[in-house]
Order: structure tokens, then sequence, then C-alpha cells
């Protein structure tokens, strides 16, 4: 028999998914800050997993993440060449705001004492203008040493071009305090823009020893409880690594569980012929969404941590699938501002005190304490039906709304439920009509602790025509990281026009590309029968800032390919700009895909009975569903709904570990493999 397991660490809930000849088993626990790994050890002892008989564990995590947002990194210093120690404080001039006049900076990671420089210089093409002077390390680590630092990074101008000075930084760190945790900028990327570049070496080196620390001691634990093979890591690019890629690369965790919901969906929208999705996953602390067009998830490398309307946050140069995450879930806070305005997020109470409704000394209200009230969470399944809500800490948490706003319970409830579809429908908003794509092509399909109980309404608001609800989709992150291959991304900065004659040139790159990305991942520990490599290409109009990525082609790339590669770069900025140039095309950032596949077992067909659609019906109670009034809803039980049954709205389907809300008008009908369709066009 085999047996695959994946854990996804939440920021409230850690998720487990068991895949075996006997079906799909799911389990829920608490997550256990700062020691997550407990939270897996204790997920697995719930679902009464014996590690001993797994044949592959796949592990998404929360602890970079984490460490960055909560400033519990390590104490870095950073090197760099002569002349740059300010770069990070002097960022980019952009502000996400512009008519804010009171907009600061954020703080650098690492501060100015502890950044240092280092005599040495490359030019553009990665010429030695100046010779790296070594002697000058010893100094400098002392300084740090005597700091208490515990992580270096390493940039020097021009790297990604020519590593050569950061190699020989690197190896006499190493010599001279082989403890200490060092990142060099050209390892996790290999792209210009030298403030990027930065700021992803030191956020990365930020990490560096938790993240190691955190694998490690997985591993152990696992390994102690008979786990004979290494873990899998997921990745923020849709894929997963090797505990020693992940080790050498912490900063490519930073949206580890979040990849793999997005991941989940595109796999199964394959299965079921649903190609275009926009993925929405609302856990217990955050909403994230993303867009799913031909079966593929978007990457990007643009990618920042603490963005906001008046924050530019932290540029983090690593593919990441192309995600907007806001602070919107289960667990986010109502609050009243001075001018009297209620907000929903993006404080959020966690697990721990966790809701009001808990009983675990949570006094706020949060919007999983707003749908208890409205009706939409059954009281008897709160917490899969381990507790009961407690009421009186819900009525306690109520009342400082009352007072300040004026109005009843159900009012404030009905307010924080549509404050938080609001913010919700915006970042939806942003993944889909923001870049130039009309959700009435795609359906929404939605996942995660609150998913389901959101969706039809937020589909209503971006007027998609079908929400889908897949099976277990409470746990759908985890799945979906059992879906995911083996995958390593290597990105390059060497700008070529392309042309008919640099056709030789550009797949000489590929070509030497290729062959490095090989030996890496051979070297962390990825089949070599198992490889295969995809191209992308990083294009832009000469002249232009910035670039769009499309797909290269995987053959020999001759003036013909090039041809092709150019068409398809016009069709995307097209596409996402509304125009196009007829300006010379430049290519600008190499990017090279190394894939190893898994096995991997799709959903399997559910049995049909014949069981008539009112053996499921189980109850009656009445639901507030806003705009569309108070109705007495039947309740369903989602375990006994069989493929083929049609079911009308105002309804509710739900189990230990979901609900699924279906407004007075909707129809709902289940597929072949459990997951719920529902059409919002019903005429």
């Amino acid at each position: 028999m085999t047996m695959r397991v994946a854990t996804d660490v939440g920021g409230t809930f850690t998720d487990l998914v068991c895949i075996d000849d006997d079906g799909i088993r799911i389990t829920k626990s608490d997550t256990t800050p700062p020691n997550f790994e407990e939270g897996v050890i204790n997920v697995l002892e719930k679902g009464e997993i014996d590690p001993g008989q797994i044949d592959d564990f796949v592990h998404g995590t929360t602890v970079v993440i984490n460490a960055l947002l909560s400033r519990r990194g390590a104490k870095t210093g950073l090197i760099t060449t002569r002349g740059f120690r300010d770069i990070l404080e002097i960022a980019r001039g952009n502000r996400p705001d512009l008519f804010n006049f009171a907009f600061k900076k954020p703080a650098p990671f690492v501060p100015r004492y502890l950044r240092h420089e280092i005599t040495e210089r490359l030019d553009y093409l990665g010429r030695v203008v100046e010779p790296l002077q070594l002697d000058e390390i010893e100094p400098i680590l002392e300084a740090l040493k005597s700091e208490g630092v515990q992580a270096v990074a390493i940039c020097c101008l021009h790297a990604y071009v020519n590593p050569e000075h950061e190699l020989a930084i690197e190896a006499r760190i190493r010599e001279l305090w082989p403890e200490v945790s060092v990142i060099a900028s050209h390892k996790v990327c290999g792209e210009w823009r030298e403030y990027e570049r930065t700021s992803t070496a030191v956020l990365s080196a930020y990490v560096h020893p938790i993240a190691k620390g955190y694998l490690a001691s997985l591993d152990e634990k696992l390994s102690a409880r008979g786990l004979s093979g290494k873990p899998l890591i997921m990745r923020s690019n849709g894929g997963v690594a090797t505990v020693e890629g992940a080790r050498n690369d912490p900063i490519s965790m930073v949206e580890s569980g979040p990849a793999s919901g997005v991941l989940g969906a595109a796999a199964l929208g394959k299965q079921i012929g649903e190609p275009n999705l926009i993925a929405l996953d609302i856990g217990g602390t955050t909403a994230k969404t993303a867009l799913i067009e031909s079966g593929a998830a978007k990457i990007t490398t643009s990618y920042k941590i603490e963005w906001d309307r008046t924050n530019p946050g932290y540029p983090i140069r690593t593919p990441v699938v192309d995600l907007v995450e806001i602070g919107n879930g289960g667990g986010s806070i109502a609050w009243v501002d001075k001018g009297g305005r209620m907000h929903v997020g993006p404080q959020s109470v966690g697990s721990q005190p966790g809701p009001a409704a808990y009983g675990r000394g949570g006094k706020h209200v949060t919007t999983t304490d707003a749908n208890l009230v409205l009706g939409r969470i059954n009281p008897k399944l709160f917490l899969g039906g381990e507790q009961e809500p407690d009421w009186d800490s819900i009525d306690r948490a109520f009342e400082p709304l009352m007072e300040a706003l004026g109005e009843t319970k159900e009012d404030i409830a009905r307010g924080v439920i549509g404050i938080a579809n609001a913010n919700m429908v915006n970042a939806l908003k942003l993944v889909s009509l923001n870049r130039g794509y009309d959700p009435r092509d795609f359906a929404l399909i939605a996942f995660g602790g609150g998913g389901a109980m959101h969706a039809v309404a937020l589909a209503e608001e971006l007027m998609t025509p079908k929400v889908i609800i897949p099976v277990n989709s409470s746990v759908f992150s985890a799945w979906g990281m059992l879906m995911c291959d083996l995958r390593r991304d290597f990105l390059k900065t060497d700008v070529k026009s392309v042309t008919s004659s640099a056709a030789e040139a550009i797949e000489a790159t590929y070509e030497a590309m290729e062959a490095q990305a090989r030996e890496t991942c051979l070297a962390e520990g990825m089949p070599a029968e198992a490889m295969r490599v995809e191209r992308f290409a990083d294009m832009r109009y000469a002249g232009q800032e910035h670039t769009v990525k499309v797909p290269a082609p995987h053959e020999r790339l001759d003036p013909a390919a090039l041809t092709e590669l150019i068409s398809a770069f016009h069709q995307e900025h097209m596409r996402e700009y509304t125009f196009q140039l007829d300006s010379d095309v430049e290519l600008v950032n190499f990017h090279v895909v190394v894939f190893a596949d898994i096995d991997k077992k799709p959903l399997p067909a559910l049995p049909v009975t014949g069981r008539n659609v009112s053996e499921a019906l189980k109850g009656v109670r009445k639901i507030d569903f806003d705009a569309d009034g108070v109705h007495d809803t039947n309740e369903y039980a989602l375990s006994l709904i069989e493929p083929g049954m049609a079911i009308a709205g105002p309804a509710v389907l739900e189990d230990p570990t979901a609900t699924i809300v279906i407004s007075p008008g909707k129809r709902a009908e289940m597929d072949a493999y459990g997951n719920i369709h529902i059409q919002m066009r019903t005429s």
C-alpha cells in the first residue's frame, strides 16, 4: 500500500491530507507558534497516521513569512560594494499613495551599523573595474561578531553577471566563521536591479537560520517517529523541493502554503474540464487569490511583503505564484476607527485566543463570530463538532461595537460580513479586472476554512458564472501539495535584442543555464532521470522599464522560433496593457525551470447508490442572507450528497470541516468526484 501525506501549516490551523489505497483522509489541528513542527506532529497523531507507513511526505509552512512579518528572524549583517552601503535605505522613490506627504520609508531589516562595505567593483558586463580586497573581510567579520550577528548577506554590484567576487567573499567567510549563515545574492536572485537584489539577499539571510533550524527539527522529529524518507518542502513557485534545496534557498518558501492551493486548483481544473479559474483561499488569518488561465497559474518575481496603499513593502525577487493576499480570514478582527467607521482586519486573533466563540479569552468580534450570529455556521458542527460556541463570550465581544455604532448585534454581524466580502472582492479584482481579464470568463473556485461560506456572495459581486467548492475544501491546499512536482527556477538577466541574428547567442544562453540548472538540481537530490526543462522569457519593447513573461520554445531556438516568440510577446502585451508597439523587442531575463515529475493520484470517482436527495436533508434553520433576507434554510449532510444530486437554494451543505452556503435562487450540483458546482445564473 502506498501512502502519501501532506501537511499545511496555516496561521490558525495545521491541515493534513492522507491519500492511500483506502482513499483520502483529512485532519485539522491548531497551529503551534513558534514551534510549528509540534503542530505537524499533533495533526499526525490526531489523524492516527504512523510516519513509518508514509512513502511520500510533503510539507508547506508559514515559518518564513511569519519570521519576516513578526521580525523574529536572525540578526543579520550585510557586506556590499564600497559606496553602496545605504542602498537598502535609499530604496525606491515611488510610493503607493502619491498624495500621502506623511509617507515614510519602512526601516531596513539590516540597520546601518551592521552594513559594511568592501573594496571591489565590476561593470555592467561583469568585468573587473576594481579588484577585490579580501584582506578587508577579517575586521568586518570581527565587527559583526561583536554585535552578535547570526547571518550575513553578500551583495556585490553586478554579481548577477559575474559572481566571482561574491564567491570569494563567501568562501573566506566560511573559512573564518564557519558557524554563521551566509547567503550570496547571486544564489538567490539572478536578476538585475541592485535594491531588489540586495533586499532579496538580506531577507533570505534573515530567515536562513530559522528555516534551517525548523527544517532540521521537523526532519529529526519525523525520523524519530519512523519516517524513512526525507520530507519534500513546498515552495512559493508552485513546486516542491528536497530539504537540502529548501535549506539552500529559504526565501523560496515565503508563500509556501498559498502556492499549493493555487496549484491544486489548476490540477483539479484539468481533471474536471475547467481550465480558467479564479482561485480563492480563505483561511483563519488571510485570504489569498490567484488567476489560472488555460490550466496554468501565473508565476512572478515582482513580489513584495507588507505592501499596501501606504507602505511600499520589501521586494523579494524569487519566483512566486502570482497571488494577492489580504488580512481577511475567519479570525479577522472587527474594529471601529476614531471617525466611527467599522473595519475588518488585517489584525487577526489567530488560533490563540481565537474568535470569541472559542471561549479561550478572545474579546474581539471576528468574521467567524459574525457568521455564527447570522446562522451560517451550524453551532452543532462548530470546530468540527468538538465544542459548542461560547455565546456569552460572543455577546460580550459585540457589546463595544453595539455601543459605538448604535446598532443591533445582527446589524453589526451583517456589516462585518459585508466589509470582509468587499475586501475580498477588491482582491479578486486585482488578479482579474486589473490585469485585463474578464471574471465572466472564469469560474470561482473557493477553498480553505471560510471559502465555501463566502464564495457565492463574492461570485455574485464579481459576476462569475459558476462557483466550484472542491471536495475536502477546508484542507484543499494540503491536497494541492500532493499534486505538485519537484520544481526549481533559475533566472538570469542578460539583455539581448531579439533579432534573427541573435538566435544563436540566445540559444547558447539557454543551453548554458540548463546545464548549470541540471547540475544544481542533481546536487540537491532531484533524480536525473525524472528531470524535464521548460523555458520562459521576460521581454519588453526597447525603451521600456519593465517586462512581460512569455513561454519560450523548448526546442532549439532558430530565427523562425524567435519570430513565434516575438508574436507571443505582442499578444501578451496587448492582453495586459491593451496596446502594441512597432518597436524593437528585447529579452531581459532568461528563465529556466527544472521539473521532476512525482507520482500523483487524481481524485477518484465517487460511488452512486441511487440515494434520494431528501435522505441528505437533516434539518432546517434560519439563516440571514443579508440583502436576500432571512430564510428558513434546508441543512444537508455533505457526506450524504451523491454525484448528480441537485439542490436549490437557500440551503447549506455541511460537514464537520466545511459549510457551503447557497443563496436563494442559486442551484448546486455534485460532480463525479465530489466537487460542488453552484450555478450563479439559473435561467
